[in-house]
């Protein structure tokens, strides 16, 4: 417990790079296993379905073992041995906890003894709480951040947990240090976030619910700061590019430096006092890191907009009551040859694409031609993430898959889920949205 520390002006906890030391270490495991079970109670905590109860029952009783290698986060083919395992932990978990009977003390003149956890009963097996309530939710950033924004609008009434890079907040998820997690995936400016595609093939986690946020850039320096003296501008990648036509305006001298995030740039700024560094983020950020808005809307297009998903260790079941998405990723050994028919495969049954995007693939990234030409490159190899706008509640979309398979040598369902469909119209210029 003592990894984590209060490095924020808001006080809240942050998650850096130490959950990768903690998987190599024994002891360790221990102490974060009994701090997510303490996390869980009935009938009003965390984990109020039987599912969450078992696997904190898994977690208690495994957290005397010593680490394993299958204790690591499944690859894309992998994950079949640490399923079979949980269920046995799982159910000698169960079979000890419910052979517990409570003891009467007060009928014994020996001290007080610890009494043992009560049966469960019906109410302990209530629905979940309401949606959003008292979560523990990662994101990548600090305090001020858009992430930070995106996971208060996805989950309104949680405990948001800063992480400093993307891939601790996903491990964040798996290690039940937090319950859900709220990462960007694309930018109707900036484009893809690759890394997070990623990171979404090599984890196991699923895709649960998204988020659409529009963006307000805000141009940010310490109290005094002129424009025309800057040298250098810092801040997101992202961030840098949806605004580079406005800073090319605005201070033409100032260089362009890239950090990990945008409300990270405005708190080097303000610890550091750097009096001829300005950096791009929001006005909350301005607000907690006590710097100057410079110039307010900065984005080169006033309709942007970030697309967030919400990822869990647990998929939800798709309905048909409202629309909802589905996020599958694919290969084939043969290459691109088979994405005519895939896609045709969506067109025939009038499924909606919304979105296609091709990662190298990194088992094999370059194919070879035939033996008459060896060693000579041919064709990149990728994996295609598709997103299309159907439940897999529906036939349509159970038989568009079906038909996906047969032309595919992997096929992942990342998750279906309801799609935001939050109202939104682009604000004027100089209004703040955060």
């Amino acid at each position: 417990m003592h990894a984590l520390s209060r490095s924020t002006p808001t006080g809240n906890l942050r998650l850096s790079s130490f959950v990768r030391m903690r998987r190599s270490s024994g002891p360790s495991r221990a102490v974060w296993c009994v701090y997510r079970s303490e996390s869980v109670h009935f009938p009003n905590g965390i984990g109020t379905s039987r599912a969450d109860w078992q696997s904190s029952c898994a977690v208690l009783n495994a957290s005397s073992k010593p680490p394993s290698h299958q204790d690591q986060p499944a690859e894309v083919h992998g994950g079949g041995a640490d399923h079979v395992d949980a269920v046995n932990v799982h159910q000698a978990a169960i079979d000890l906890n419910l052979n517990l009977v409570p003891i009467d003390s007060s009928k014994s003149s020996s001290p007080a003894v610890p009494q043992p956890p009560k049966p469960l009963t019906i109410t302990d097996l209530s629905p979940a709480p309401m949606h959003g309530s008292q979560l523990r939710v990662a994101y990548q950033g600090v305090p001020g951040a858009y992430s930070e924004a995106a996971a208060g609008k996805a989950y309104p009434n949680c405990e948001a947990i800063p992480c400093d890079q993307f891939e601790v907040a996903f491990q964040a998820v798996e290690l039940w240090i937090a319950d859900r997690a709220v990462l960007p995936v694309e930018n109707s400016l900036g484009g893809s976030i690759h890394r997070n595609y990623d990171l979404l093939l090599r984890h196991r986690l699923h895709i649960v619910g998204e988020v659409q946020l529009p963006v307000h850039h805000c141009l940010l320096a310490l109290p005094g700061t002129r424009m025309e003296y800057l040298s250098r501008v810092t801040s997101h990648p992202q961030a840098l590019s949806q605004c580079e036509h406005t800073l090319t305006k605005l201070c033409p001298q100032a260089a362009r430096e890239a950090v990990d995030d945008t409300a990270g740039a405005a708190e080097y700024i303000a610890v550091n006092n750097l009096r001829d560094t300005a950096a791009i983020a929001s006005a909350k950020a301005a607000e907690l890191y006590g710097l100057q808005v410079l110039a307010d809307g900065i984005q080169d297009d006033s309709s942007n907009v970030t697309r967030f998903v919400m990822l869990a260790r647990e998929p939800i079941i798709p309905r048909t009551d409202r629309p909802f998405k589905t996020s599958i990723v694919f290969a084939h050994e043969r290459g691109t040859s088979v994405l005519f028919k895939v896609l045709s495969a969506f067109a025939f049954r009038n499924i909606s694409l919304t979105k296609i995007e091709s990662r190298p693939h990194r088992n094999r990234p370059i194919r070879l031609v035939d033996d008459a030409y060896e060693g000579t490159a041919k064709h990149f190899e990728y994996m295609f993430y598709v997103d299309f706008e159907a439940s897999l509640a529906e036939v349509r979309a159970q038989n568009a898959l079906a038909e996906v398979q047969e032309f595919t040598s992997f096929l992942r369902v990342l998750g279906s889920y309801p799609m935001d469909m939050t109202p939104w119209s682009p604000p004027p210029r100089g209004e703040p949205e955060i």
